[in-house]
């Protein structure tokens, strides 16, 4: 992914159009926006096609799941009357746990916190009043479970604390139940015995005595980031204090903050989750070096990410240079937890984009939209639910693992509902289209009332048009990310007319005029389609992309050459794959066309995302 400077953000250039962001510097160079760009509020973007459908279908499993089998472990290892059935899996209070046999018991209620903060979410989408009745019930249920017998002989305490206090901050500020607010007092007084004394790195926790190997896997190193919102809602300064010891400086932000990878080795999700707690104390703290901890965390993610925009092989971050990531595509089916990645993934971005109002953070969360999460498996209603996605070189597929109630079914809830906030930003004098999904957007700028709505099959079709609605005729910005990838054909017009300026792939276009109602602003992007190597040690190793869409060979019905090992296929084959409309792409071979898909559209077919260059 190319660095893109902020001097370059727009190219100079039809004044009259253009609005370049005020930006100031750090002493070490890096530039953020003078004005911050903000996130929309769940209920201000309304979705529709398969984001608002993947969302929907996610709302309606946790309505349906039941209350009482929700909190029955916490009732469970608190003393109290459990009623319900067992979940099972690692939601379930069973001490059978083995790290090397049985999951069931690893994390008893776990999740929990999760599945709250995605029905609080999703009660601030659709303002549904069994919605936030369900959530109501779930607080008031959890309440008297808010003990430090709890966590005796927890194996992860502060992991699913975290998520405990993110379900009660989300419950209060997204579904309005008053009472969450002051439980995380209580919450907070239940796992004060069980907090070490700074942040502990899974290798620091494994020199230290422990009795089960997954007492090694506890992750306190990601508390900041709600002990600093929970400042922030509170005013408490027993939370910030809290948030300043438990910052991974040592081992993590330190380093990275000095242009060091110390995620080599480190455990993926929760230590990209964790660049989110170093964005936040450079928000509460005014910290200068979690700035710089947290961008460069980024970028060396994004430097060892497959073509998907997926990242962490076997939940590992990898040596830069060591041919790892290339070599993970022979050894193992699990590339990226997506789920979990995903909303790690889009929290970071938001909050990067936020700051320096950088077009690539917006690349990047399209990539692993379409490309990953958009492609998970729906939740099962026993609890087993979509896991990694597979990229193996042989012979990949989709599938449930054995695990059910796992993590990703809590964050799947979540970065569904992220949907709506991740689409569009705004700023005082600016609207931000970041990602071009069909949906509406209102807002209020330039003293008038509006909304952006945005019809499109994009990335099937290169056509997108933005329709605005306005209470009277305004003068603001519209902000289009042109991709990085956008070839040299691509355009955009006003109300039919050309804009007149350069479109800048990997930028912002910034179209300043006064609006009114019914202006039409129609985007094509030219979608060229090129391949992208797994790894700079594995040249000959390729994907295909068209747009940002990465295209998977099907091997259900091919031809028996490409079923089940990686076969050379040349350069020029790959690079004749076309689109046939509905039908989706195919790629000429010796034995027959190839058909391929984005990985949204895969179900139960095999196929093979990288091939091996014959020349």
């Amino acid at each position: 992914m190319p660095h893109i400077t902020r001097k370059t953000f727009i190219k100079a250039g039809a004044a009259s159009l253009l609005s370049a962001p005020l930006l100031h510097q750090f002493a070490h160079g890096e530039s953020v926006l003078a004005e911050r760009l903000t996130e929309f509020g769940y209920g201000d973007v309304v979705m529709e096609g398969r984001l608002r459908a993947q969302f929907d279908t996610n709302h309606a499993f946790f309505m349906a799941l039941s209350e009482d089998s929700m909190l029955k472990p916490y009732r469970q290892r608190t003393g109290l009357s459990a009623p319900g059935d067992d979940l099972g899996g690692w939601y379930s209070d069973d001490p059978a746990f083995d790290p090397h046999g049985s999951s069931n018991g690893f994390v008893p209620g776990g999740p929990l916190g999760q599945y709250i903060s995605g029905l609080a979410r999703a009660y601030a989408i659709t303002k549904t009043p069994a919605t936030k009745a369900k959530v109501q019930r779930l607080v008031r249920g959890l309440a008297p479970t808010l003990s430090e017998k709890f966590y005796r002989g927890y194996h992860t305490p502060t992991y699913t604390f975290d998520k405990i206090e993110r379900g009660l901050l989300d419950a209060w500020r997204y579904a309005g139940v008053s009472e969450a607010l002051p439980l995380i007092d209580k919450a907070t007084d239940a796992i004060t015995p069980y907090l070490p004394e700074k942040a502990l790195s899974r290798t620091e926790l494994f020199l230290r005595p422990h009795a089960n190997e997954a007492d090694c896997w506890d992750e306190s190193y990601t508390l900041p980031e709600n002990f600093f919102l929970t400042y922030k809602a509170t005013g408490n300064e027993r939370y910030r204090k809290l948030a300043v010891r438990f910052l991974q400086d040592d081992t993590l932000f330190n380093p990275l903050a000095g242009g060091v990878n110390a995620l080599v080795g480190k455990h993926a999700y929760s230590n990209m989750n964790a660049l989110s707690s170093a964005f936040q104390a450079y928000l509460t703290l005014g910290s200068e070096k979690h700035f710089r901890a947290a961008k460069n965390g980024f970028d060396f993610v994004a430097a060892q990410s497959f073509v998907t925009g997926g990242w962490g092989p076997t939940e590992r971050f990898r040596e830069p240079g060591s041919a790892e990531i290339g070599g993970s595509l022979f050894e193992n089916h699990d590339h990226f937890e997506t789920c979990c990645g995903t909303y790690a993934h889009f929290k970071l971005c938001r909050y990067l984009m936020c700051e320096t109002g950088d077009s690539r953070y917006g690349d990047s969360m399209e990539r692993v939209l379409y490309n990953a999460i958009l492609g998970a498996l729906p939740l099962q209603t026993n609890g087993r639910g979509f896991y990694y996605s597979d990229y193996n070189i042989y012979r990949a597929h989709k599938d449930y693992r054995s695990n059910r109630w796992h993590c990703c079914t809590g964050s799947f809830s979540q970065v569904t509902a992220d949907y709506a906030i991740s689409a569009f930003f705004r700023s005082r004098r600016a609207l931000y289209v970041n990602l071009y999904v069909p949906s509406r957007v209102n807002f209020t700028l330039g003293g008038a009332r509006a909304a952006l709505t945005v019809k499109t099959t994009y990335p099937y079709t290169p056509n997108i048009v933005l329709q605005l609605d306005t209470d009277r005729a305004a003068r603001f910005a519209v902000n289009l990310r042109i991709p990085a990838w956008a070839g040299p054909r691509s355009s955009v017009t006003v109300n039919g007319t050309p804009v007149p300026a350069d479109i800048l792939p990997g930028h912002f276009l910034s179209i300043l005029r006064e609006w009114n109602r019914d202006d039409r602003i129609e985007i094509v992007f030219d979608m060229p389609l090129r391949l992208e190597a797994v790894d700079p040690e594995h040249p000959e190793i390729v994907a295909p992309i068209a747009g940002p869409l990465a295209l998977f060979a099907l091997e259900n019905g091919t031809p028996p050459a490409l079923a089940g090992v990686p076969v050379k296929i040349a350069r020029t084959d790959l690079m004749a794959i076309r689109q046939d409309g509905a039908a989706g792409w195919t790629m000429p071979a010796a034995a027959g066309a190839v058909r391929l898909k984005p990985f949204a559209d895969i179900t139960d077919e095999h196929y093979r995302l990288y091939h091996r260059l014959a020349d």
